[in-house]
């Protein structure tokens, strides 16, 4: 994970709190996650604050306040929409926002087994997000775009043979997905990093709510379908594809299997510091090759 170019501590989160938002300085603040990209504080029981930790990350802040608004209108499932747009401070130099506090279990903390409930909202739920995107929305270089960007990272990867003993298969994937034909509708809108941290779930299995919405963006459906292989096993797949319909046939579904290898082997590579999603990665890999 990469390092933080600003740690904050509880102190300073309150201090923001208190100066930008008096009536919600007497709400209990609890750290909840610390990630590569963002500082998460639980406020109360309704909130939480999202601070960028890297230099990075702050469009991401930003591109989170212009656009969840919307994507919250149109969901069946619950997003973190921001409450409030906080500004730079000498304590703090960055955007940063309170959001709304989506209860739930993240995904990745569940058994692969158990996630099956989640397969018809999961599908209902981008089948509401793939809308074409408006003029300017932005597009990640890395996410959403043609397959063929991403090759030269995939052969990398895989040319570590101690990491992937089954390397050999996974390029037969590969080529397949890139053989496949290009996205050539509109730019839709796109989650753009949709995998089982980011998927919440409540008791029962069933969909709970979806966050960490920074690299919302436009391009190819496609990455987001991805998530089929990195949440669910062969069986809850078929009911994510039957929910979903027509659209996710042929072109686009090699596509997505070529995501699906794009983020597992990510996760793979660059998750020796984390357990949980190094564990993501294992399992995206091992149903990518079940097909």
């Amino acid at each position: 994970m990469p390092p933080a170019t600003v740690e904050v501590d509880d102190a300073v989160v309150q201090g923001l709190v208190r100066d930008q938002r008096p009536d919600l300085a007497d709400l209990a603040l609890v750290r909840v996650a610390n990630g590569w990209d963002n500082a998460t504080f639980r406020l109360g029981d309704q909130l939480a604050v999202r601070l960028p930790r890297r230099a990075e990350a702050v469009p991401l802040i930003l591109h989170e306040q212009r656009y969840l608004p919307d994507i919250a209108r149109r969901s069946a499932v619950a997003v973190p929409v921001p409450v409030h747009a906080g500004r730079p401070t000498s304590d703090f130099p960055w955007p940063w926002s309170i959001v709304r506090w989506i209860p739930g279990a993240a995904a990745a903390d569940v058994d692969p087994a158990e996630r099956g409930p989640a397969a018809e909202g999961l599908a209902e739920f981008l089948l509401s997000l793939h809308a074409p995107a408006e003029t300017g929305v932005p597009v990640n270089p890395f996410r959403g775009v043609p397959l063929k960007d991403r090759d030269s990272a995939v052969v990398e990867r895989l040319g570590d043979r101690e990491r992937y003993p089954q390397a050999a298969a996974l390029g037969a994937v590969w080529a397949q997905a890139c053989a496949a034909n290009a996205w050539d509708g509109p730019a839709m809108m796109l989650h753009g990093d949709l995998h089982p941290g980011n998927i919440l779930l409540a008791d029962d299995g069933s969909l709970a709510g979806i966050i960490d919405f920074g690299d919302v963006g436009a391009g190819d459906p496609a990455v987001d379908l991805a998530v089929v292989w990195l949440m669910f096993d062969a069986g809850a797949r078929h009911r994510f594809i039957d929910a979903f319909g027509p659209a996710l046939e042929g072109d686009t579904w090699m596509r997505a299997r070529g995501w699906a290898l794009i983020l597992s082997t990510a996760m793979l590579s660059n998750s020796d510091d984390n357990p949980r999603m190094f564990a993501v990665g294992e399992f995206g890999i091992r149903q990518v090759l079940e097909g």
